[in-house]
């Protein structure tokens, strides 16, 4: 993309052992057990301190997209456009538990603003007024696209100035219509998969048995949650604290995978 808009890029490569020595100070910053969080949170928090070590002081960041034109894979599985309409609404209500809670505290920690336009109010006035069939996916249809068409230029019906044809397109067409990774594993399959193993080996099974006992507040359900539950209350040991976290999860009941990952889901096709 970089090279596409002939942008200066700047790359940063983390090592599994830096992200997992980070992986105590994140669940710090952060105030969280919660999973897809922690899995997402760490690179970004690696990544802020890199972007602050440059002398850049403020960012722009794309939370709240998914939350507002439904661009989680689970929404695939939206029962009506009411049912699409109603998760899209509350998902924006509960930011500041997830992606929110992720980009601001993950930036902060190192003193780097966050800043984010999907967010800016005159346009979620207008966003969150679509007509959510407009907005839907479906199997004939890929998630956001009301979004990506505004960058795309060889759409058919696009409103774009002379100028901006010539000047456009915005993105590689590969890059505007791919499907959407979601960012627990768009931050890297590698990086999620030593996660769980790490946990298997940290978190025994005598230990992860007797889980309900040791956690019976709102139980981990596998042994990578419990690995964060673990050092979660070694750092908040008062009761008080837990009533704090929220755990970010898909629409079970409309039948898809209880799993966070957007890998877990049917419709994901795998891009690595």
């Amino acid at each position: 993309v970089a090279k596409f808009l002939r942008t200066a890029h700047h790359e940063f490569t983390y090592t599994i052992q830096e992200g997992l020595d980070a992986i105590p100070d994140v669940i710090y910053h952060l105030e969280t057990y919660d999973v897809t969080t922690i899995r997402a949170s760490t690179p970004m928090y690696l990544m802020s301190r890199r972007i602050k070590s440059y002398g850049v002081k403020m960012v722009l960041s794309g939370e709240g997209s998914d939350e507002v034109f439904g661009g989680y894979l689970y929404f695939h599985y939206a029962p009506s456009a009411e049912e699409f309409h109603k998760e899209t609404v509350a998902r924006v209500k509960n930011l500041h538990t997830s992606d929110c809670l992720r980009a601001n505290k993950s930036t902060m920690a190192w003193g780097l603003e966050a800043r984010v336009p999907f967010l800016d109010k005159e346009f979620l006035q207008v966003a969150m007024n679509i007509r959510p069939e407009d907005k839907q996916c479906s199997k004939d249809l890929m998630e956001k696209a009301i979004i990506r068409r505004a960058f795309d230029i060889e759409f058919e019906g696009a409103n774009f100035s002379k100028k901006e044809l010539t000047e456009g397109p915005y993105l590689p067409q590969n890059v505007l219509w791919r499907q959407k990774e979601q960012f627990s594993d768009g931050v890297g399959y590698s990086w999620i998969d030593s996660l769980k193993e790490t946990a298997e080996k940290k978190v025994s099974d005598e230990d992860f048995a007797k889980a309900a006992e040791r956690f019976p507040h709102d139980t981990p359900a596998t042994k990578e949650a419990y690995y964060y539950r673990e050092i979660f209350e070694h750092i908040f040991p008062q009761e008080a604290c837990l009533s704090s976290v929220v755990r970010w999860s898909p629409r079970t009941d409309w039948g898809c995978s209880s799993d966070p990952s957007g890998r877990a889901q049917g419709v994901h096709e795998s891009a690595y």
